[in-house]
Order: C-alpha cells, then structure tokens, then sequence
C-alpha cells in the first residue's frame, strides 16, 4: 500500500509540460520534440488529445545529445543564466559539485 502512495505522490509532483512550451524553453523546433516522442525518447502521457510531457525526461533526453544540449545553452532558457546573478553557490547549478558530492558519498558509504 505504501508503495502505491508514494507512486502516486511522485506523478502528482511530476511536471508536465506541452510540446510548444518544451520547444521554447529548450531551444528546439516543435517537431524535434515530437520526433523525440515518436522514437520513445522522452516520456509523455496524452490528455485531452494533446502531448504532456515530462519536464524530467525532456531535460534528460536534451543533455545526452550535444546538438540539443548546446541549443539549449544558446537558444533555450540557458542563454539567460549568465544574467543570474546568483550569490550563493551553494545551491548554483554546477556539475562538477554534483561529481564531487557522488564520490564523496560513494567513499563514505565504504
């Protein structure tokens, strides 16, 4: 029964988002995404006829392709980050922070 909560609690958390919506914060053409969707590339469910995707698997899906990772960076909402003046670094998108805290912890777990 737990487990069926906790499911349950994880897809009313997951963000969804449409087709134009993914395009324009990704930098990618609306059919890009779609043909990400008809090679089951990203996840997706349909409501009311329309794609809802996952912004998890979009996001994902977006940075194991150079291509797509770079428009990302250049056409999508990563264009705007250098404007971010973010002062705290503690909670800054880095992923050499990321590699780090993973080994750190992979070496206490020993």
């Amino acid at each position: 029964m737990a487990s069926k909560s906790v499911a349950g609690s994880k897809a009313a958390d997951m963000i969804r988002i449409s087709v134009s919506e993914a395009a324009k914060l990704f930098g990618l053409s609306p059919q890009t995404i779609r043909r990400a969707i008809k090679d089951q590339e990203i996840r997706y469910v349909v409501v009311r006829g329309r794609y809802r995707i996952a912004f998890e698997s979009v996001l994902e899906w977006s940075q194991r392709q150079t291509t797509t990772r770079h428009k990302l960076e250049r056409h999508g909402i990563g264009q705007y980050v250098d404007r971010w003046h973010i002062r705290n670094k503690l909670y800054s998108p880095n992923p050499h922070m990321l590699t780090r805290r993973d080994t750190n912890s992979r070496d206490a777990d020993t």
